[in-house]
């Protein structure tokens, strides 16, 4: 999509997904503000009113009044982005309650269009996770399953790296712009995605990762995918938190069990215990998906 194709309530969006002190709620507001009266125009003294900008309004009035028209046509011009009113935008995001405004990508889009299974987990795994992904991916990405996940250490990239090397496609959501990859150890990885598969970020190139980002990230992960598989979580884990947005999405969970004595599953164990299907073949997971 270029900068001129688009319409004017989108070009105030994108301009916001620029701006600082205003999160992804108040442009939420925005938009419902433009689909109620049909304004596409807003000033500063417009948005901090409408997104009830309080803490941050003279960040936000510099921010927005520093960026041009010719600013953002120069720092779009090499990034791909659809948005929310793209024909190509998924649709299982629409239906969150706060989807990406705008979401940018490397890669190949189409592989939004295909039925998608989400597989988190450990950063510091252990072998038994590895042992575990080779038994059940391989057998999904027959199927025809895209394999979503988060592109960091451990569960991550083994999910990316088994789906590729079966032969399947995968999909990686980060929580920083595209020029950047975080962690460094999956560049390779990172690399081959963004040619060959498909990255995606609701973030803007030069954009730092933040502590934040990675629950928006997470909501992206469980809301594009049919279901989330965790292996390897820990009680406190992040991706039980993936979990539990895949559940208030309505979407299934499964959960893999595994040894008892460190800890290292405990927060898959507990998933089971509140009613995650409990994974110990890839048919528990068919089983439940009869219809994709």
């Amino acid at each position: 999509m270029k900068y001129e194709e688009l319409s004017t309530i989108e070009k105030t969006i994108v301009k916001l997904t620029y701006c600082k002190g205003i999160g992804l709620v108040g442009k939420w507001k925005i938009v419902k503000f433009h689909e109620h009266f049909q304004a596409d125009v807003f000033s500063a003294d417009d948005v901090i009113q409408i997104a009830q900008i309080r803490q941050y309004k003279s960040l936000f009035r510099a921010s927005f009044q520093a960026i041009s028209e010719d600013w953002l046509q120069e720092n779009l011009k090499n990034q791909q982005y659809i948005t929310w009113l793209s024909p190509n935008y998924p649709q299982e995001l629409l239906e969150l309650p706060y989807p990406p405004l705008v979401i940018f990508y490397a890669g190949n889009l189409s592989l939004l269009d295909y039925s998608c299974l989400a597989f988190v987990g450990a950063r510091q795994s252990t072998q038994y996770s590895a042992q575990v992904i080779h038994k059940l991916l391989p057998a999904l990405v027959q199927k025809r399953f895209v394999i979503v996940s988060g592109l960091a250490k451990g569960v991550d990239r083994m999910s990316h790296e088994m789906a590729i090397r079966s032969g399947g496609l995968t999909i990686g959501v980060i929580g920083c712009g595209l020029d950047i990859c975080y962690p460094r150890e999956v560049l390779p990885l990172f690399s081959e995605m963004r040619k060959n598969h498909l990255v995606l970020s609701e973030y803007p190139q030069k954009t730092p990762i933040k502590k934040h980002h990675f629950p928006m990230r997470n909501r992206i992960i469980a809301g594009l995918s049919k279901a989330t598989c965790v292996i390897e979580a820990k009680e406190r884990s992040g991706s039980l938190i993936t979990a539990q947005l895949a559940l208030d999405y309505g979407k299934e969970v499964f959960a893999v069990p595994g040894e008892i004595l460190t800890g290292q599953s405990d927060g898959c164990h507990r998933l089971i215990q509140d009613g995650a299907k409990c994974v110990v073949s890839v048919q528990d997971i068919l089983e439940e998906l009869p219809h994709f």
